[in-house]
């Protein structure tokens, strides 16, 4: 395939991505101005809802004026060959082949940051401080952005100079001992995120005695739970939003709440939301989802292996020799209609175990917490309350309010 092909790939994918989102947007937005559905009613009252309405699209239109702008800067830089001159300037200093990748991708790193950074913050200190929902300080934000550039620079970087070692020193079998090496670090990651990660960015503490506890140390005893981990964290630092996670594997599993959660529903409610988490360790959601990204981890480095020394894909991109970042940068490009593909996969899957943790709750606990819990929590976030099922497709790795809800009162 020539460089010329190969270009004109580049941008009808880049384009056609761009053009999907935007109908996607467009038809969400459009749904979203549907009145409350018969079986929601109750979760909003008509001013909140007026509310929910304006906020969720004051958000859309907001995210496609970024992604316009960041459209038509890929396209530009693409179309006038940028990525190919940052490698020839690099190469100028760098004539390392291991060492080149490492500072190209570092500079775009930089300059991704940068140029996002303005957008990150008038939606976080004007859109989500207008309606109520950023608690982040400015201090918080900058400490935020330190600690990303430092374990970016720590993980990504070394990450990505073990790729640039194997695919110089092994050749194309490269991705077999790479997805291994991905393999170790998902793993690593499951288990010590919450251990390791998470406290740099939050704080968190073990359950206190109280009846919070008590109702969910008598949940346990009835579906036999080991309950040794379970962690309230300090959400209200950055939002009023709450939220519940599972994270682990194994003896290291550990259950988080938000204290925003935990403030704003019943006992009742928070043992529900908790039998739904139990539902996805009872169910081994994780270790399938856990296999699936493997998998899936290992398919994309096997394409890539077919592309990594192809010339023509470096070429294409501006640059004037073949260069193992353009190609790697090229191919996560021509990569993302699988990407959505695969994406879309994931999220019926993640949806349907959705499902099953609901069920779970009902069967094990009680449907009714759990209803109230998931409307108030909607509510809380100004949720869409009608999504469009297109949007819902390839999007949502939850299912919309109104569908859990009739599956748990069915």
């Amino acid at each position: 395939m020539t460089e010329e092909t190969i270009f004109t790939i580049l941008l009808v994918i880049i384009t056609f991505d761009f053009a999907l989102e935007r109908i996607l947007s467009f038809l969400n937005r459009k749904s979203a101005k549907k009145p409350i559905p018969q079986e929601l009613e109750g979760t909003y009252n008509q001013e909140k809802y007026a509310k929910s309405q304006a906020y969720n699209e004051e958000v859309s239109r907001f995210g496609n004026f970024s992604a316009t702008f960041s459209f038509v800067l890929l396209v530009l830089a693409i179309y006038n060959g940028w990525f190919g001159a940052l490698d020839h300037w690099i190469r100028t200093f760098s004539p390392f082949s291991l060492v080149s990748p490492l500072i190209f991708f570092g500079i775009l790193y930089v300059i991704s940051d940068v140029i996002n950074t303005p957008f990150s913050i008038f939606r976080n200190f004007v859109i989500e401080a207008k309606y109520g929902f950023n608690k982040m300080t400015v201090k918080t934000y900058i400490l935020d952005k330190i600690k990303g550039y430092i374990l970016t620079a720590i993980i990504g970087g070394l990450l990505l100079a073990v790729l640039i070692y194997f695919v110089n020193a092994i050749g194309s079998d490269f991705w077999y001992y790479f997805w291994a090496v991905m393999t170790a670090f998902v793993l690593f990651a499951n288990l010590f995120y919450t251990s390791l990660i998470l406290p740099l960015f939050n704080k968190l503490k073990p359950l206190e005695e109280g009846e919070l506890k008590s109702s969910i140390q008598a949940y346990c005893d009835k579906v036999k739970f080991p309950l040794k981990n379970i962690f309230i964290m300090d959400g209200s630092k950055r939002s009023s939003k709450g939220n519940a996670f599972f994270s682990g594997l194994g003896k290291r599993k550990k259950v988080v709440l938000f204290d925003t959660l935990v403030e704003k529903h019943s006992i009742q409610e928070l043992t529900a939301v908790f039998a739904h988490e139990v539902g996805h360790y009872k169910k081994k959601h994780i270790i399938f989802s856990t296999i699936f990204s493997i998998g899936l981890m290992g398919f994309m480095l096997f394409l890539f292996s077919k592309m990594a020394y192809n010339a023509e894909l470096s070429w294409a991109m501006g640059g004037q020799t073949s260069a193992l970042h353009l190609n790697l940068l090229a191919f996560g490009i021509l990569y993302s209609p699988i990407s959505i593909a695969l994406g879309i996969i994931g999220n019926i899957m993640s949806r349907k175990n959705e499902f099953e943790a609901d069920a779970y709750a009902k069967e094990t606990y009680d449907a009714t917490p759990l209803i109230t819990g998931l409307k108030k929590m909607s509510s809380d976030h100004l949720s869409n309350l009608t999504p469009h099922p297109a949007f819902v497709f390839v999007h949502y790795s939850h299912p919309p309010l109104k569908e859990r809800v009739r599956a748990l009162e069915g």
